[in-house]
């Protein structure tokens, strides 16, 4: 069981270039499948049968587990028998015929826009005193808002991914996979204002190429930028509380509102399936409903 999953690790990170995140997931998951199958008398990988995956799931439901949780640990034990099945290791791929539960996906929150020009406004307004940091916030908001890029997408751009003369930035999403995204003039302007007088303050000689550095002078990190962008949004009376991934939904929402169809957006977020965008239909179609029924004398 252990070198079956030493080597399934392996292809996730080698074959499928997946994050160290999912990695660490999904061989969480399998490990925690193996472990149930070893309780039930498998006494290696190719003895784990569609009996054992489902006993493991229904344990977890057992204990209270959520639906997505259900969904993504039997995607981790689908694509672990996929591999076992491809390599000899499983006479047949068992998690073929394991199904999982529809997830009810909750409509994500998402700013007015008239909250972004709020913060954005402020945010400029500080960033106009010159200050290295304010400058550096504006250029990370602005890029957030006017890319819908994910923060870990934004953390790993480096000055070449910037193409300021087509104003687009080369972005590499999920499992490596490069796009290319516009940003509009706001954020060209906050953008050059960071690269020609900010980070030449900030940055030390570990930031390498990186684009964003944290105030040690460093490439900087996730946290950071969430902790960022959750100040400068509670400072927005009635705003929700939301963090990097709140603008990316926004920003998507605006696109979509504003005429753009969902090919675009999907192309813009980086979505490897168009069933993952068009959760943002039911976004648009909710809010419309929603001023509706406030405008309408008969509604």
């Amino acid at each position: 069981m252990a070198k079956a999953l030493e080597e399934f690790s392996r292809h996730l990170i080698s074959e499928h270039g997946r994050s160290e995140h999912t990695v660490r997931a999904y061989v969480g998951d399998v490990a925690g499948m193996m472990e149930h199958a070893t309780r039930m008398g498998r006494t290696g990988p190719g003895e784990i049968d569609i009996a054992a995956l489902r006993s493991w799931l229904a344990l977890l439901h057992t204990r209270g587990k959520a639906r997505a949780t259900l969904a993504r640990r039997a995607s981790a034990a689908r694509t672990f028998t996929a591999w076992a099945h491809r390599v000899g290791v499983l006479n047949a791929d068992v998690g073929a015929q394991l199904a999982s539960a529809k997830v009810q996906r909750d409509l994500p929150d998402v700013l007015q826009q008239n909250d972004v020009r709020t913060v954005l406004d402020a945010v400029a307004d500080d960033a106009a005193e010159g200050d290295p940091v304010a400058l550096r916030d504006q250029a990370i908001l602005e890029t957030l808002y006017a890319t819908g890029v994910r923060v870990g997408e934004l953390v790993g751009l480096d000055l070449d991914d910037l193409d300021p003369a087509r104003r687009v930035v080369r972005v590499f999403g999920k499992g490596r996979r490069e796009r290319s995204v516009p940003y509009g003039i706001p954020a060209e302007r906050a953008l050059e204002e960071w690269v020609r007088r900010g980070r030449p303050e900030m940055a030390a000689s570990s930031a390498g190429q990186a684009l964003f550095v944290g105030v040690r002078g460093g490439r900087i990190g996730q946290r950071a930028v969430r902790t960022l962008v959750h100040a400068r949004l509670r400072a927005v009376p009635d705003a929700p509380d939301l963090g990097p991934h709140g603008l990316r939904h926004s920003a998507a929402t605006h696109v979509l509102e504003g005429g753009a169809d969902l090919r675009m957006v999907q192309e813009l977020l980086g979505h490897a399936s168009l069933g993952t965008t068009q959760i943002y239909t039911h976004v648009s179609v909710d809010r419309l409903r929603k001023a509706y029924q406030q405008a309408h004398p008969r509604a």
